[in-house]
């Protein structure tokens, strides 16, 4: 019978190991090349949304019409959150969360994850309130597709930069190409 492998690393934190992805030698830049697409996809689609709001206007057989709902800055606020804290966590250094690399100050380990904590909360504050948003603004007062539309891209902008940051926070993560890990 043979001992569980999580008993065989006394640093290990997850039960079960996160999986390996092999992308070759150039996973590192897979990676970063896929989180700017994922970043560039999230701020494209509110934009959109955004301006559609703008350039909203009446059909032409009634001039009297005004659009019921318009983007405002109550909707950008969570794209912004989630922005800073995509900012936050990737602009962390990941050895200080370790706690590698011989830093000898343990508070600056503390205020690293501290640090770390914050980007996520703010990330995950940007999506509660988007998602806050699209129903107070959008589902509950029962404006149609074209509107509601709004909110769904105010959603699909948070989801879209956390996994960006998720992507970007791996392909960090990834061992370079020119990078060697020597133990003994």
């Amino acid at each position: 019978m043979s001992l569980p492998r999580a008993n065989y690393d006394p640093r290990r934190v997850c039960l079960n190991p996160f999986p390996e992805f092999t992308l070759g030698k150039h996973r590192r830049t897979v990676g970063v090349y896929l989180a700017g697409a994922l970043f560039a996809l999230a701020n494209w689609t509110f934009l959109d949304a955004a301006i559609l709001s703008k350039h909203a206007h009446s059909p032409d057989y009634d001039p009297d019409w005004y659009p019921p709902v318009h983007v405002t800055f109550v909707d950008w606020i969570p794209g912004i959150c989630s922005l800073l804290g995509l900012l936050v966590v990737n602009l962390i250094d990941k050895d200080r969360i370790r706690g590698e690399e011989g830093f000898g100050d343990s508070r600056a380990v503390w205020r690293a994850r501290l640090f770390l904590f914050i980007g996520f909360a703010l990330m995950a504050g940007g999506l509660a309130g988007s998602v806050t948003v699209l129903v107070l603004k959008y589902i509950l007062k029962g404006y149609e597709q074209q509107y509601t539309y709004y909110g769904l891209a105010n959603v699909s902008q948070n989801v879209a930069l956390m996994l960006s940051a998720i992507v970007l926070w791996i392909a960090q993560s990834a061992s370079g190409e020119y990078e060697y890990n020597l133990t003994l």
